[in-house]
This record gives structure tokens, C-alpha cells and sequence, in this order.
């Protein structure tokens, strides 16, 4: 009896086989609860193949701005560009300040040659040097007391006076540089009278060049004069030096 009714059981069930399949073919995933779903199951399938990239999506939009980064190590110096062109001249600025006083520089050096002297004896001899003994100004010593010579130290330019007091006779004398008379002076004695009798000249002198005044001819012309109240007096200077 137990065999007939297994028998018709199995039976009953190939009997409606078929509608479980129609059943798990319309189910994708069929009801685990099912007898059909445990007795008919097939084994799991193989993974498919990768499906193909999808396309790009759309840009998204920006996000917010990040933090300020640490500052970079400082890069080497790059090559000097050229040099451009002037711009234009700004506007004047307003005076500065004085700056301090400097140090005081080296002078130029300065060419002295310079005399004045005075008569102390009366009626000098005719024809020799007169020699002005009263010494004046003398400090380069270029003028000679004992000869009444002016010698030359520094070759240049040169001006001479002469200023003579007459008395008692007529007065000439003249100007001499090596050996030749240069000017001539006169003066006529006029009776109980005091004259003067003066002369100057610019003279170019050499390096031993001498210079004098001396009464020229004989001597009834020397009545160059000189006491306590009246001066004959002989100068001279050096006006400006020869460039070297």
C-alpha cells in the first residue's frame, strides 16, 4: 500500500513539473519556500564578462578655495635683462641742505718776488749803482743792499718805480737792466724849492737778470736827496711768473 501511494506521488509531481518551470521561468529569483525551487535547482552560472566603460558625467562644480600653502624656497637668480630706455626727466626737487664744511686743501704755490727801499745818503755817486740802504719790504732777499741791484729769481713780468727828492742841483738818472739804460728821468732844480722826480716800467725779466737805478751822466745831475723829512725811495714786484 505504502509503494502504491509513492507511486502516485512521484507521478502527481512529473505532472506538474512542467508548470514549475513555466513558473521559474517567469521568476528570476523563484520562491525559496517552494518544493520546486529545492528539488529543481540548477547549479550557479559562471560571472559574466565586464560591461564596457560608461561615458564621462559632467564637470561638477568647483569647490571652495583652500588655505593659503606655505611660502616656496626662494628660486636662483635669473639672467640681467637689458637695459631699457631712459624714461622721462622727473620734476626738479627742492635744494638740499649745505653739506659740512671740507678740509682745507693744499694751496697752489704762490710765486713771491717783491722789494722797497729808501735813500739814507745824500748826492749818490754819478754812474755806478745808487744804492737804497733803508730797507722797506726785502723778505725774499731778492733785492741786494750792498750792490742796490735787484736780482731775478723767477723768470716773469715785472713793475718798477722810482720816486726821487731833489734839491740843491738837477736830477737824471736812469733805469738799468744788464747793463742798459731802460728810461730816463730829468727834473730841473728850481732855486729854494724841494722837487720830485719819479718813473716806473714794466720790464719782462729772465732767470739772473739784474735791475738798478743809478744817476746817468756826470755829476752835476745828482741831486737826488734824502733826510729825516724827505724819502727817495725804489720798489719793484713780480707782476705774474712765466708759465712753465
Amino acid at each position: 500500500m505504502r509503494g502504491s501511494a509513492g507511486f502516485l506521488l512521484c507521478s502527481l509531481l512529473l505532472l506538474l513539473a512542467p508548470r514549475c518551470t513555466e513558473v521559474a521561468a517567469q521568476d528570476v529569483q523563484p520562491d525559496p519556500k517552494t518544493p520546486c525551487a529545492n528539488w529543481m535547482g540548477g547549479a550557479p552560472g559562471y560571472p559574466g564578462h565586464n560591461g564596457l566603460p560608461g561615458r564621462d558625467g559632467k564637470d561638477g562644480k568647483d569647490g571652495a578655495k583652500g588655505e593659503k600653502g606655505e611660502e616656496g624656497l626662494q628660486g636662483p637668480k635669473g639672467d640681467q635683462g637689458e637695459i631699457g630706455a631712459p624714461g622721462r626727466e622727473g620734476p626738479r626737487g627742492f635744494p638740499g641742505y649745505p653739506g659740512q664744511k671740507g678740509e682745507k686743501g693744499e694751496g697752489a704755490f704762490v710765486y713771491r718776488s717783491a722789494f722797497s727801499v729808501g735813500l739814507k745818503e745824500r748826492a749818490p755817486h754819478p754812474n755806478v749803482p745808487i744804492r737804497f740802504s733803508k730797507i722797506f719790504y726785502n723778505e725774499q732777499s731778492h733785492y741786494d743792499a750792498s750792490t742796490g741791484k735787484f736780482l731775478c729769481s723767477i723768470p716773469g713780468t715785472y713793475y718798477f718805480a722810482y720816486h726821487l727828492t731833489v734839491y740843491l742841483t738837477d736830477v737824471k738818472v736812469s733805469l738799468y737792466k744788464k747793463d742798459k739804460a731802460v728810461i730816463f728821468t730829468y727834473d730841473q732844480f728850481q732855486t729854494n724849492n724841494v722837487d720830485q722826480a719819479s718813473g716806473s716800467v714794466l720790464l719782462h725779466l729772465s732767470s739772473g737778470d739784474e735791475v738798478w737805478l743809478q744817476v746817468y751822466g756826470e755829476g752835476d745831475n745828482n741831486g737826488v736827496y734824502a733826510d729825516n723829512i724827505n724819502d727817495s725811495t725804489f720798489m719793484g714786484f713780480l707782476l705774474y711768473p712765466d708759465p712753465e
